[in-house]
């Protein structure tokens, strides 16, 4: 069921995509060019449509963000080493302290044996 959701969400997606592009192709289609001017170094790109630069920006977002969904994946399962080795030695002294041997001591009330010695 949750398949379906998505594959009709994203139709959905793809549909009013192609909808926008279709009804903005003129705004689109034009060429812009980047420029970046600094003191010491200039530099600018050769002339490029909108949407080229659109789909540079968006896979340029999902590099990225894969990059640092990897990042936080090693950082997990690091944490997740960590906390299993942690979790052996919990259960080492867990079972030792299991295997000592019940030793029973005699407690004796002082009131209760002064009151029988009466």
């Amino acid at each position: 069921m949750k398949n379906i959701i998505k594959g009709i969400i994203g139709i959905l997606l793809i549909l009013l995509a192609t909808i926008l592009i279709v009804q903005n192709h003129e705004q689109l289609s034009k060429e812009l060019i980047l420029k970046v001017d600094l003191k010491l170094w200039a530099w600018e790109t050769p002339p490029m449509f909108v949407y080229l630069v659109m789909i540079i920006v968006f896979l340029l977002g999902i590099f990225m963000a894969g990059f640092f969904g990897i990042v936080e994946r090693f950082k997990s399962k690091k944490r997740i080493r960590v906390l299993t080795k942690e979790n052996r030695e919990k259960d080492r002294e867990l079972n030792s302290l299991r295997n000592l041997p019940i030793v029973e001591s005699k407690i004796e009330d002082k009131g209760l044996a002064e009151g029988a010695q009466e």
